[in-house]
């Protein structure tokens, strides 16, 4: 005989709704549920009933929490997006979450709005890397005085090769960032240059901008892509919720 497990309660993300709403049905945890609304004033958590347990960010879980929270963008204007893996014993307990997160929710709905995030990351092509670091007063010498030396004898020349590219980077970063990320701030609400991923890439930004913008937006894009492509790639994302601009602490720590 098997024993029933414990239902619980999976949060997505808030929408700034009165009225009770469903997203359709989701395929989570091997099963199919229904999505439904939890409500707090003019705040509405979207959720869905599923085994009361830890969820662990694999493939699968990740893709059906960020498709949900996408279906949710397509048919709402203010969508304030949930970390990963929060569940609850029950819908007075999300409600209670609601209550305590509500002042905080008041003052960020009117900011994003109508608003979306779109991302653009930009990462340096190989050969033009390589052609701009030789270029660069000093290398080619510090790299023949490496190639000199035995390991153990060339040991400071590397650092010094190392500091003299690391250098190089953060200038070359330095200057995409006038000529790409700046360009595309003047037409967003909001812009944040993150910290690059990986040693080729120059450019990290997220941006907040009004959805009736995004085409004028994707047309900035394409017009700087047109201009750097011999030389970089680009890599456009989005539309996404403002994950990079809620200062908000919505993750729970330790479920109720």
């Amino acid at each position: 005989m098997s024993v029933e497990q414990e239902t619980g309660v999976y949060i997505f993300c808030v929408i700034q709704t009165e009225e009770p709403k469903d997203f359709g049905k989701i395929t989570f945890d091997g099963k199919e549920r229904e999505t439904f609304t939890i409500h707090y004033e003019d705040a509405a958590m979207v959720a869905a009933e599923v085994p009361m347990k830890i969820y662990h960010p694999n493939k699968d879980n990740i893709l059906v929490h960020q498709e949900v929270i996408s279906a949710v963008m397509g048919n709402e204007e203010t969508v304030v997006p949930i970390s990963f893996g929060n569940v609850f014993q029950s819908k007075e307990d999300v409600e209670v979450l609601l209550k305590n997160l509500y002042p905080q929710l008041a003052k960020l709905f009117p900011e994003i709005r109508n608003k979306i995030e779109l991302g653009l990351k930009v990462v340096g092509k190989r050969d033009w890397l390589k052609e701009k670091v030789a270029k660069q007063p000093g290398v080619q010498e510090q790299q023949e005085t490496v190639s000199q030396k035995s390991k153990e004898a060339g040991y400071f020349d590397r650092i010094k090769l190392g500091e003299m590219a690391q250098n190089f980077f953060i200038s070359l970063q330095k200057d995409l960032e006038k000529a790409i990320h700046l360009p595309l701030t003047d037409l967003a609400e909001s812009a944040k240059a993150n910290e690059p991923i990986g040693e080729k890439m120059l450019i990290n930004g997220s941006y907040l901008i009004d959805r009736d913008k995004e085409s004028q937006f994707d047309e900035k894009v394409n017009e700087l892509h047109e201009e750097w492509k011999d030389r970089v790639d680009f890599k456009y994302t989005g539309p996404w919720p403002a994950y990079n601009f809620i200062n908000i602490q919505l993750k729970v720590e330790e479920n109720p």
